[in-house]
């Protein structure tokens, strides 16, 4: 009865050495996934956006679409200015990549997209 104690105390002993090193190497691997997530390229631009219709369907729309996409921060829509200010990182997508994909909403034949300023 005590020989199987001493091997129960050891082999939770034991556990527990292994787990820690596990954690230790996870917190490796999380820090390096933060400093990539550091380096990333944040641009803004300003795009003009013709043939938007209304702030609902259109405007809206369009924020909401450009906010999902792979690389962009922050996207605003103003439909009474006609213009779209996006934040996105640079290293995964660009500026004619934005005007692109905007040009394509519905169908590729109601908006149209073009370059205003661009801040860094």
């Amino acid at each position: 009865m005590r020989l199987k104690s001493i091997v129960l105390v050891i082999t939770i002993f034991t556990f527990s050495i292994i787990s820690c090193k596990n954690t230790e190497g996870k917190s490796e691997i999380k820090k390096t996934k933060t400093e990539v997530a550091t380096i990333a390229k944040m641009e803004t631009v300003s795009l003009n956006i013709s043939g938007m219709t209304c702030e609902i369907g259109c405007a809206k729309t369009i924020q909401s679409k450009l906010s999902k996409k792979e690389g962009v921060a922050s996207a605003k829509v103003v439909f009474t200015d006609s213009i779209a200010t996006i934040t996105f990182d640079a290293n995964k997508t660009s500026t004619d990549d934005l005007t692109t994909f905007i040009n394509g909403i519905a169908g590729g034949d109601l908006y149209k997209a073009s370059k205003i300023a661009t801040k860094k």
